[in-house]
């Protein structure tokens, strides 16, 4: 558009796009553009056709997500000048109180969304969404999901590694088993990926929240079972961070939080055995080198899929979890099996 390669910075870290930032002459401010990776799986239940126009309506609801400004008739979405809260603070430590404070706030905003408040085209169909207040059927559908778009489209290439790891189809049946009962809570818009990368502060600490390509329509306990699980907050903060977000959202709308002491752990259960299933997958690959397998990253790699395979086995039913040397030779099996084959295509699907 300009012809000044000064003015293109990137490509910024992400896992699932290639983003660059832009310095337009004329424009106030930097925009970002980004273009999915093509080798990418997607493992996550997207629900809104597009993010910019989700962003378009928020603008007039939550104060801490990024303009939407118009460049040549595309809508781009700002860039927020700052550093991400994990930059700051890596995944298990303590968060400030200033910090900790905002994303109260996130929360608070969230929660004021109601689903009647946001005419912006979806990508599921009706009979893909629970009804309002149902947080049972909303679990349902997220299990339903990791069941048909990771397990079974991906099931081909890696049933027997997940054979011998302990997972199948009856896998599903005893997390069911295990999530489901959860009370009724009044549905509210979900980021669902409220993480340490997801939050930018900017020079003036002002706390920002990015990516909102997962965001859905759901029971609000939902959300705080992710950030929970993906900040790994010490001990004292995570309790701290559950007294307050129940305060807050019961002080937006009663019943928020209604039986959150019995169904948060559940929900952070069905955490743990989602990340069974994507990261068995995610992590194999990640041992596929473009000149053959790596070797040397097989130990490492076999004790983060026992940590989470140790982790998921109530919910999952594993009564015994492998050992480290029994994954490694799975693994190792696995690479021999596939060897060459062409990875499983994204899902787009919902």
């Amino acid at each position: 558009m300009n012809g000044d390669p000064k003015l293109v910075k990137g490509p910024l870290k992400g896992y699932h796009h290639e983003t660059y930032v832009l310095a337009l002459p004329g424009l106030a401010r930097a925009v970002k553009v980004r273009e999915p990776q093509t080798e990418i799986l997607w493992f996550d239940r997207r629900c809104f056709g597009s993010e910019e126009e989700l962003l378009k309506v928020l603008r007039a609801h939550l104060s801490r997500v990024p303009d939407i400004i118009d460049v040549g008739g595309m809508a781009l979405q700002a860039f927020i000048e700052g550093r991400t809260l994990g930059e700051h603070r890596r995944p298990g430590r303590r968060v400030t109180d200033a910090v900790f404070a905002q994303i109260v706030d996130v929360f608070r905003e969230l929660v004021r969304v109601t689903p009647d408040m946001l005419s912006v085209e979806r990508r599921c169909e009706d009979r893909d969404r629970a009804e309002d207040g149902d947080s049972d059927g909303f679990l349902d559908r997220l299990v339903a999901f990791v069941e048909k778009q990771v397990y079974e489209r991906n099931y081909r290439a890696f049933a027997g590694l997940f054979h011998e790891l302990g997972i199948s189809e009856e896998s599903f049946n005893l997390l069911r088993k295990h999530v489901l009962g959860l009370q009724e809570r009044p549905f509210c818009l979900l980021h669902a990926d409220l993480h340490r990368e997801n939050f930018v502060l900017d020079p003036q600490q002002r706390l920002w929240v990015i990516d909102w390509e997962l965001a859905m329509l759901g029971d609000p306990l939902y959300d705080l079972a992710t950030h929970l699980y993906l900040m790994r907050y010490p001990a004292d903060q995570e309790r701290r961070m559950v007294r307050e977000w129940c305060q807050v959202v019961e002080g937006v709308r009663r019943g928020s939080s209604s039986g959150w002491d019995r169904d948060l752990p559940v929900l952070l259960d069905f955490k743990r055995a989602q990340s069974v299933f994507t990261d068995v997958i995610r992590v194999s690959l990640s041992l596929r080198e473009e000149w053959g397998f790596n070797w040397m990253a097989v130990p490492l790699a076999a004790a983060r899929l026992q940590k989470i395979l140790a982790a998921a086995a109530q919910p999952l039913g594993l009564v015994q979890v492998p050992s480290r040397s029994q994954i490694m030779a799975s693994l190792v099996r696995w690479h021999g099996e596939r060897r060459g084959p062409r990875i499983p295509a994204a899902s787009d699907d919902n």
